[in-house]
């Protein structure tokens, strides 16, 4: 006696969401390491070695300004991913699905505007006016290459000029194609990455995987134990 033959399922081929990219400031992790460094090297200094209440003011100090320098410098982080944008900030993280985003602007802070009009600040990408300067600088400077290069045109190697091989001086396009590269010096670093997630929303905010409403969540790991540090340290000082 045969029985049939029963074919099982074939499998079902998915694919990965792609790794959120994630942006946060050197200089800030770098800050908030050496901030934690001398705070921590002093506080505990003082509770070895004080006398009276001064051991219980190096605690109560260490555990309202601890979690501030994590606030402030190692935790802001923005996260892009294919359906949504997180923003870690101090106190609090947003998530703005890319389809929720009306825009992203740029000025002395750069920020997410909602469709809803609230705007969220992003800590981890600041502005920074020296290096939107130098940037400026570097525009210069390649404008003037590119205009000493074009100038030489019609001379040796039958009429591009050293300075223009390739289609343009080093400032612009070094590929012939007129798009900006990663490494373009004309640009300040946050300026990238803002255009970076200018492109991003263009490209997802279509998408129904990236609709749904905005999330806040504060940080109360971080709140609490500051708000305790500085309770404590008040009673001290008043007792004292």
């Amino acid at each position: 006696m045969t029985t049939p033959d029963h074919k099982s399922p074939a499998p079902q081929l998915t694919v990965p969401l792609a790794k959120d990219r994630i942006y946060r400031s050197p200089m800030a992790l770098v800050a908030g390491v050496m901030m934690l460094g001398i705070a921590g090297w002093l506080g505990f200094d003082a509770l070895v070695r004080g006398h009276g209440h001064t051991p219980w003011l190096a605690l109560a100090g260490m555990l309202m300004l601890f979690p501030l320098i994590v606030a402030f410098t190692l935790r802001p982080a923005v996260f892009a991913g294919e359906e949504r944008l997180r923003v870690r900030n101090p106190f609090r993280v947003v998530t703005l699905p890319w389809g929720e985003i009306e825009f992203l602007r740029s000025g002395f802070t750069n920020e997410v505007v909602a469709k809803s009009g609230t705007k969220y600040q992003l800590w981890s990408v600041p502005v920074s006016l020296r290096a939107r300067k130098k940037a400026s600088r570097n525009q210069s400077r390649a404008v003037a290459q590119a205009a000493r290069g074009g100038a030489g045109r019609g001379g040796l190697f039958g009429g591009g000029g050293l300075g223009s091989f390739g289609g343009g001086a080093f400032g612009g396009d070094v590929f012939g194609n007129g798009s900006r590269t990663a490494a373009d010096p004309t640009r300040a670093e946050t300026d990238k990455i803002m255009d970076e997630l200018r492109e991003t929303l263009e490209r997802r905010s279509g998408e129904s995987a990236a609709q749904g409403g905005v999330t806040v969540r504060w940080a109360y790991e971080v709140m609490a134990p500051a708000a305790a540090g500085a309770v404590l340290l008040a009673i001290l000082l008043a007792t004292g």
